[in-house]
């Protein structure tokens, strides 16, 4: 049986939600002072956040970004023309095309990501706190579950595409 969810949890919910939407839309308004379009700011900073340039093939960045191919290849087209990065055959398989960010790609990013982390230094303490305000209600949750929630315990919780959760027993 499903606990009853208390007004506290939907308020930080609901703040926990404003502070994400608050930052984004800062990143768009900075993206946008870069001269780049937010969704072409999203791509640069998933292509450069890959711990290995070789993985930035179009079908990883789509599903990074939450993106259909086709729209992200539209999307590299565009950053394409501007001269920001540039399509080349994958190293590991030549059948497919990776991209890579050119100069002036890295200049836009950099740009971006100095005043957004600029940005989360000096007030992300308000998106933690609304954070730690969620979890706070899952770990006394927790402590009231006795042996069952041990047994949750060893269950590990996977992220699928899409946020949805699936928990899978521990080895």
């Amino acid at each position: 049986m499903q606990r009853r969810i208390r007004e506290s949890e939907y308020a930080a919910l609901a703040e926990l939600r404003y502070r994400i939407r608050e930052f984004l839309r800062g990143s768009d308004h900075a993206a946008e002072a870069a001269g780049l379009e937010p969704q072409q700011y999203q791509m640069l900073l998933a292509i450069r956040g890959l711990p290995n340039p070789h993985e930035a093939s179009i079908r990883r960045l789509a599903e990074r970004l939450f993106l259909r191919h086709h729209s992200a290849v539209g999307l590299i087209d565009r950053l394409e023309a501007h001269g920001y990065v540039r399509r080349t055959p994958s190293v590991l398989d030549h059948r497919q095309l990776c991209v890579v960010l050119l100069p002036r790609g890295r200049r836009a990013l950099e740009r971006v990501v100095h005043e957004r982390l600029h940005e989360l230094r000096e007030s992300g303490h308000a998106l933690i706190h609304a954070l730690t305000a969620i979890l706070k209600h899952n770990q006394s949750k927790g402590s009231r579950r006795g042996a069952s929630g041990a047994a949750n315990q060893s269950q590990k919780k996977a992220v699928k595409p899409g946020g949805r959760v699936v928990r899978q027993p521990n080895a």
